[in-house]
């Protein structure tokens, strides 16, 4: 991916911090081409036995995490061991963030009996983590990390063996059957729940009127930590969804 982006970008641009006048490190701009994709989450990136933040996602680590962040080259950075990462991402996820993991598809010792030993590791995004997706390897307590977290002084055995909450993702659609119905607020709509946790699935489709009074009791009832709307959302069913999460 960084030698497709370096086709389509001058030397100079990609490889020349404007404001510094420094140039970015590989990792850096291997980091910079994966922040593009993930705008909006939190990337921990594997490197080697750490997971480290970068720039804007340093700060909310340090903030959130109550961890050390200082400037290194051209970002701001912060780092956590990488027995501690899913510790790190529970309280990241927590706190309303969505938090991507970058792993290494590659071992040192592989990477060293190979013809490439001197190039930057190969990463890619293995996971990605909100409230209502919490599960996955890295999150999911096993007996191996038993064996390693009871010779580890420094975690809270009780931290992390918390069972993960039944958590919904919610999604809403609507339709208007005519032009009629759809002024008077009149609408069908259809709902489906997960529960990725444990692989639950809820799903109706209903009529209601403009007060929605069937879709409130059924968001009551569900109490899903995460919404998915379509992109045009009646004004009645706006309004109602934005009072429930305002709550």
């Amino acid at each position: 991916s960084l030698k497709s982006y370096g086709n389509t970008h001058s030397t100079s641009e990609t490889t020349l911090n404007k404001r510094t006048k420094s140039i970015y490190t590989p990792l850096e701009l291997q980091f910079m081409e994966m922040k593009k994709q993930y705008k909006d989450a939190v990337l921990c990136v594997e490197c080697g036995y750490k997971y480290r933040f970068f720039g804007e996602d340093a700060e909310i680590a340090a903030k959130e995490l109550n961890i050390y962040c200082h400037q290194d080259h051209n970002f701001m950075t912060a780092s956590i061991p990488t027995h501690r990462l899913f510790v790190h991402v529970r309280r990241l996820v927590a706190k309303g963030y969505k938090v991507g993991v970058i792993k290494q598809t590659e071992t040192a010792a592989l990477k060293a009996a190979g013809d490439n030993k001197s190039s930057l590791f190969n990463r890619k995004l293995t996971a990605l983590y909100t409230k209502s997706t919490l599960i996955g390897e890295d999150i999911l307590f096993n007996e191996i990390w038993f064996q390693i977290l009871i010779f580890d002084d420094s975690v809270d055995v009780e931290e992390v063996t918390t069972d993960v909450p039944d958590n919904y993702l919610l999604c809403i659609c609507e339709n208007g059957e005519n032009l009629k119905d759809r002024k008077k607020g009149d609408i069908v709509i259809g709902i489906m729940a997960i529960q990725p946790t444990t692989g639950e699935v809820i799903f109706d489709s209903f009529r209601d009127c403009a007060s929605r009074l069937e879709l409130e009791s059924r968001v009551l009832r569900l109490q899903p930590v995460e919404i998915i709307l379509p992109s045009s959302l009646s004004d009645q069913s706006e309004k109602l969804i934005s009072s429930i999460t305002s709550m």
